[in-house]
């Protein structure tokens, strides 16, 4: 589990919001739905059109979601939202932790995790919109609870689910295609966050597990575990590097140099939605990347 989780906000920020707490409401008609990154927003704007308002926490691209700080503001969206999307595993612990002083039970949560059918345990890789067939759930799901808020639009939210399920459906060919040549290519990673991804292309991850968790984890990677991820590129096990480059440190630093001189081929990646993209639009961008980087 992160040691750079997400931060819960103090005791003192949430008295503070408690004040201006209201109970939900839908606003102008709207269902309000707050999302806790940009990424979950998205999906449910393109699922709920113009039927709902939704409000994304962690929206800055350049955010580093690990390092995030929630404060009155968040507690106040959450405390007068309908319907509220997290991606739990550990993720955006602060979501549930804001949502106990907010005096909303009414409010739908949909917990990507829960939904997901994963074991949470030990391992699990809570990066779960790099996953399809989860991002499919969080959408059915979605649409129950938005049609339960706004049942006169019940038939509009599940032919937007439609085309977008199809999308996916899509996508999911693509990885299909890649993976008919690409399967068992050794992939390095510095995080999990694309694992659900490479794997569904067929890529096999070969970094040491032991690099990828002191990355994610903003600890110390050992020399030895160090010099056993550089020889990836060196020796060629490693035929792609997959980096997520909102979090940056040294260690990410000193691999990304190695691939390169190495002429092993880079793709970045991200947690949260680049700006000017929407979901579909960024999954199709990453597949085409890495579908380029194996030519």
């Amino acid at each position: 589990m992160r040691s750079r989780r997400l931060l819960v906000v103090s005791l003192a920020v949430v008295a503070l919001s408690l004040a201006a707490c209201a109970t939900p409401t839908v606003n102008d008609g709207r269902v309000r739905v707050v999302a806790s990154t940009n990424v979950y927003g998205d999906i449910a704007r393109t699922i709920g059109g113009g039927k709902v308002d939704v409000t994304s926490i962690i929206s800055d691209p350049s955010q580093d979601p690990h390092s995030f700080e929630a404060n009155a503001h968040v507690q106040l969206a959450l405390s007068k939202a309908t319907v509220i999307i997290e991606n739990g595993g550990g993720y955006d612990d602060w979501v549930g932790t804001l949502l106990r002083g907010a005096n909303n039970p009414g409010a739908v949560v949909l917990n990507a995790t829960t939904i997901s059918g994963y074991d949470a345990g030990v391992g699990f890789n809570e990066h779960l919109w790099y996953d399809f067939p989860t991002v499919r759930k969080v959408v059915e799901q979605l649409v129950a609870a938005l049609s339960q808020q706004a049942p006169a639009s019940a038939t509009e939210f599940r032919s937007n689910a439609d085309s977008f399920e199809k999308s996916l459906a899509d996508l999911e060919s693509r990885e299909v295609a890649i993976k008919a040549s690409s399967r068992g290519t050794g992939v390095a990673i510095t995080e999990p966050v694309p694992l659900y991804l490479l794997t569904a292309v067929g890529l096999t991850n070969v970094t040491p597990a032991a690099f990828s968790a002191a990355v994610e984890a903003g600890t110390g990677v050992s020399p030895l575990v160090l010099a056993q991820t550089l020889a990836l590129f060196t020796d060629h096990t490693a035929k792609l590097l997959v980096y997520n480059a909102q979090s940056s440190g040294p260690e990410t630093k000193h691999v990304l140099a190695a691939a390169t001189q190495a002429g092993v081929p880079v793709v970045a990646v991200t947690e949260t939605l680049p700006a000017g993209k929407d979901y579909l639009g960024w999954m199709s961008a990453n597949i085409d990347a890495i579908a380029a980087a194996l030519a």
